[in-house]
């Protein structure tokens, strides 16, 4: 007989403490500190600036954790980076995904603090309840911020967006825009798998100023160009393939359907509309982060949500579309596919 245990209450109940342990780690920066190296606990502690009290506790937990590893026992033992930590959390890697994790830490953990009061009032919880200015209204007034954003939503996005660039037929079309393309990522993962495609990445001025920097970094700029556009007062480019990455969601059921019917008008017959988000399971009982991303938007936006599937496939059809399909990319997310 089994034993019912509040172990998995307690687990998720207290969840903040581990988050917030790897979350000023990343803060911290110690992956990037140890790097490929290893180093005590006085070590870090020195290079890091903290008090003696956070030595060797807050080390000892991160390897309780499985975010570090640790050879030896005592004063002298030597704190290594994991093989996950080595690749995702140290800046000089080329797949940091730090990024997302530093506006965690200093965005999202305090805002999620009033989840109650935004579940409550259905009111967002973020900058505009103390500045009075939205999310992005803040993000797009320090550029230096905008492009700390933009960056961590590189390091979450960079899986789904390569494995969409793998796993969509792209033979029969020649180009493709990103609207709300940001810094041009999915734009370049596309036009180095299909050398035939010709990618535009769309998004306002201040975006599209940091994108063609980068696109012109990664030599891409003969077949990759960023253009300027506000989504809801402009028509969009028209392509043979439209994308939105983790765009739709940040929006009410009005907008969304207003950039759906936007995609529509844009592609030719045949043309494809594709969606990339971490898309709810359509029972509603499977996908966690993907329902916990629609309390996310509750929290930054107010009235914008995250979908499943069916509800994506029936506003496109609303709209005009005629058939639709759903690709697995990583991990919770997917892309939603619908055709002209």
């Amino acid at each position: 007989m089994n034993t019912v245990s509040p172990a998995r209450i307690m687990e998720v109940g207290m969840a903040f403490w581990p988050a917030k342990v790897l979350l000023s780690a990343v803060e911290l920066g110690l992956f990037t500190e140890i790097g490929a190296s290893s180093k005590t606990g006085r070590e870090l502690q020195d290079a890091l600036g903290l008090h003696p009290r956070a030595n060797p506790d807050f080390f000892d937990t991160l390897v309780a954790l499985h975010f570090l590893e640790r050879d030896g026992d005592g004063p002298e033992a030597r704190y290594r980076n994991t093989v996950e930590t080595a690749l995702f959390l140290d800046r000089s890697n080329p797949h940091f995904i730090g990024g997302f994790l530093e506006m965690a830490n200093a965005r999202l953990y305090p805002f999620w603090g009033d989840l109650s009061e935004a579940l409550r009032t259905g009111s967002p919880q973020n900058e505009v309840k103390h500045s009075g200015a939205s999310m992005f209204a803040e993000l797009y007034s320090k550029p230096e911020r905008l492009e700390q954003f933009m960056d961590a939503m590189s390091g979450i996005s960079a899986g789904n967006f390569l494995a969409f660039a793998d796993k969509f037929d792209f033979s029969r079309y020649h180009t493709m825009c990103d609207v709300g393309g940001a810094t041009g990522q999915l734009s370049m993962f596309v036009a180095r798998k299909h050398p035939h495609l010709r990618c535009t990445s769309a998004d306002l001025p201040a975006a599209t100023a940091i994108a063609e920097r980068k696109i012109a970094v990664a030599g891409l700029a003969d077949r990759v160009s960023a253009r300027p556009l506000d989504f809801f007062a402009d028509p969009l480019p028209k392509a043979d393939v439209i994308t939105m990455g983790m765009i739709l969601h940040d929006w009410n059921l009005e907008k969304k359907m207003h950039l759906i019917r936007a995609a529509y008008d844009a592609l030719p017959a045949g043309g494809a509309f594709v969606v990339i988000e971490n898309l709810i399971d359509d029972a509603r009982r499977e996908n966690a982060f993907g329902l916990m991303m629609s309390l996310n938007m509750l929290i930054e936006f107010g009235d914008a949500f995250d979908f499943t599937f069916a509800d994506f496939s029936r506003w496109c059809r609303e709209v005009g579309f005629s058939r639709t399909e759903v690709i697995p990319l990583a991990g919770p997310a997917s892309a939603g596919v619908a055709y002209r």
